[in-house]
C-alpha cells in the first residue's frame, strides 16, 4: 500500500477547520465483571476467568455490578453531568468473535450521565469540552492475530481469541464535537484525555493504564473549507492507546483529509488504525450508524434507578480533583500558573508532587523531571511516567546532591545506572564509585598537576585575573572525571595561586 499524500499542517489551516470529538473507553477496576461474578485480575491464563454469563450461552442470566453503577456515577458527577434518576441497559446487537453472546450489554438512548464539561487549557488558552454523555457497558474479549507482519487480521495466519476480558465493565466518556480548535486541535484532544485520565485516577475507578487497554480512546477528526456552514464527514481511529498517540492521531488525519479534499475527492466515514511505528492510520472499516445495531432494551436486567439522596452523598465524598489540586500547589510551591502549566503538558504534576512527599524541594524536584529527565524522555520517545525512575528515587537523587556526596554531573551518572536497573541512586553511587572526591591526596595531586600543566594560566591568576582559575578548575574535573567538588577545588587553587 502506497503512503498517503499528506499536506503540511501549517498549510492545512490556510484552508480548512478542524472539529474533533473523542469517546474514550475506561475499564473499570472492581473485582468482579458487569454482570457475573468473574475476576477482573489482568494477566490471568487466557479463558480461565469465564463463566455461562459473560460467555453467553443458553439460560444465563445477568447482574448488575453496584460497584460498577456507583463508579460510573462518581465519574458523571465529577465532569459536572446530569445523573438520570432512571435508565435501562440495551443491546447492541453485531457479530464479532470477540462478542460471545452476538450482543454487547451497553446503553442507548438512556445513558447513565449526561450534559456534563471538561476544562482544559492549552497555551495559556482554556477551552472548553462539552460531554455528551457517560454510559456503562461491558468490555469485549481480545483478538490475538497469529503468523502476521502488522498483529491485525489482514495476513494472518489464524485468530485466537481470549474470553478473560469479556464482560469487564467498562465506562465510554462521549464528548459533543469540539469546534473553533484551529490549529490546537492535537494539543487540545490530548489535554482533554491526560486531564480525564487525572481526575480518574483522583476518584480510584481505574488504573487507566494504557498500556494493559485500561484506557483507550477512538480519535473523531473532520475538516470543512474555513467559513463552511456545515461541518466535514468525520473518521473515527479506533483504539489509541497513549497520550502521545492521540495528539499524533489527529494531526495526521488533519493532514491526510486535506489532501484528499484539495484531490477533489470525498472523505469515506469509516474506522481507521493508528499505528505507533509510524503515527499514521490506515482504513479498518466503514462505520456503521446507530440503526445498524438494532438496539433495544435489555429484557433480562432491571432498571437502574439512583436513589437522589444517595447520589448527593456521592457528591459529597468527591476527592479533591485535579483542577483544585493544582490550584492549590501552584500556591503552596510557589510558582506561576505558568510553569504549573508547564507541568501539565509534561505530564509531571503527580511526579513532582510524589517527589516533594519523599523529601526533595519543589525545586529541587521541578529541576530533575523537567530537565534532564524530561529529555531521556523525550529521547526514548516515552512519555515521562514510564521512565524507569521512582518520585523516591529521584527525591533520593536530590538528597544526595544537597549532601554533597554527589554533585550534578554525578547525579546524571548515577541516573544512568538507575534506569538500568541497576537499583537505588546510593546503591549506583557505592557501586559505581561516584562519590565526590574530598580534600584527599588524589585531589591535591590533581589540582598541583593542573597548575603545573597550565603554568601560563597559572600566571594569569597569580597576576589578578581571578576569573582565568575556571579553566584550572575544568582540568581538574577533567582529570578527576567530575568526582571533584568544583567549589572544593576552586577554593584549593584559590589557596595556591591567590594571595
Amino acid at each position: 500500500m502506497s503512503p498517503d499524500p499528506l499536506v503540511d499542517f501549517d498549510e492545512v489551516l490556510t484552508r480548512y477547520e478542524p472539529v474533533i470529538g473523542l469517546e474514550t473507553h475506561v475499564e473499570l477496576g472492581t473485582a468482579s465483571k458487569m454482570f457475573c461474578g468473574c475476576s477482573t485480575t489482568f494477566g490471568a491464563e487466557p479463558n480461565t476467568q469465564t463463566c455461562p454469563v459473560c460467555l453467553g450461552l443458553p439460560g444465563s442470566l445477568p447482574v448488575a455490578n453496584a460497584a460498577a453503577i456507583e463508579a460510573t456515577i462518581r465519574i458523571g458527577l465529577a465532569l459536572g453531568c446530569r445523573i438520570a434518576t432512571w435508565c435501562r441497559f440495551a443491546r447492541k446487537n453485531y457479530f464479532y468473535p470477540d462478542i460471545p453472546k452476538g450482543f454487547q450489554t451497553t446503553q442507548y438512548d438512556e445513558p447513565l450521565c449526561t450534559a456534563g464539561h471538561l476544562d482544559v487549557e492549552v497555551d495559556g488558552e482554556t477551552y472548553r469540552v462539552e460531554i455528551e454523555r457517560v454510559h456503562l457497558e461491558e468490555d469485549t474479549g481480545k483478538n490475538l492475530h497469529v503468523g502476521g507482519s502488522t498483529g491485525r487480521i489482514h495476513g494472518a495466519s489464524h485468530s485466537l481469541i481470549d474470553y478473560n476480558r469479556a464482560g469487564i465493565p467498562l465506562v465510554e466518556i462521549v464528548t459533543r464535537p469540539i469546534p473553533n480548535v484551529g490549529g490546537k486541535a492535537p494539543e487540545v484532544a490530548r489535554a482533554y484525555v491526560t486531564e480525564l485520565r487525572e481526575i480518574l485516577l483522583a476518584l480510584g475507578v481505574s488504573e487507566v493504564r494504557m498500556e494493559q487497554g485500561n484506557l483507550r480512546c477512538d480519535v473523531n477528526t473532520s475538516l470543512a473549507p474555513i467559513g463552511s456552514l456545515e461541518w466535514g464527514t468525520r473518521t473515527e481511529t479506533k483504539n489509541v492507546n497513549s497520550l502521545r498517540s492521540v495528539e499524533r492521531a489527529v494531526r495526521f488525519e488533519m493532514r491526510r483529509q486535506a489532501a484528499v479534499l484539495d484531490a477533489g475527492e470525498r472523505i469515506v466515514q469509516e474506522t481507521r488504525h493508528f499505528h505507533e511505528d509510524s503515527a499514521t492510520t490506515s482504513p479498518g472499516r466503514s462505520k456503521e450508524e446507530a440503526t445498524d445495531y438494532r438496539y433495544f432494551p435489555e429484557p433480562d436486567l432491571v432498571p437502574v434507578a439512583p436513589d437522589e439522596e444517595w447520589v448527593a452523598k456521592l457528591a459529597a465524598t468527591l476527592p479533591e480533583l485535579p483542577a483544585a489540586r493544582r490550584a492549590r500547589l501552584t500556591d503552596e510551591w510557589g510558582i506561576a500558573p505558568t510553569e504549573m502549566a508547564w507541568l501539565v503538558n509534561a505530564g509531571a504534576v503527580e511526579l513532582v508532587s510524589d517527589t516533594v512527599a519523599a523529601g526533595a524541594s519543589p525545586a529541587d524536584a521541578r529541576k530533575w523531571w523537567l530537565g534532564e529527565l524530561a529529555r531521556r524522555a523525550n529521547d526514548a520517545g516515552v512519555e515521562l511516567g514510564e521512565l524507569a525512575v521512582t518520585p523516591a528515587q529521584v527525591a533520593e537523587l536530590v538528597g544526595l546532591v544537597a549532601a554533597g556526596t554527589i554533585n550534578d554531573q554525578l547525579a546524571r551518572q548515577a541516573l544512568d545506572g538507575v534506569l538500568a536497573g541497576e537499583g537505588g541512586p546510593a546503591q549506583v553511587v557505592e557501586a559505581r564509585g561516584l562519590a565526590v572526591m574530598g580534600d584527599s591526596d588524589e585531589l591535591v595531586a590533581a589540582v598541583d598537576a593542573a597548575i603545573e600543566s597550565n603554568p601560563d594560566v597559572a600566571d594569569k591568576v597569580r597576576g589578578g585575573k581571578v576569573q582565568a582559575i575556571g579553566a584550572l578548575v575544568g582540568a581538574v574535573m577533567k582529570t578527576t572525571r567530575g568526582k571533584a567538588d568544583a567549589a572544593t577545588v576552586k577554593r584549593m587553587l584559590e589557596e595556591r595561586l591567590v594571595s
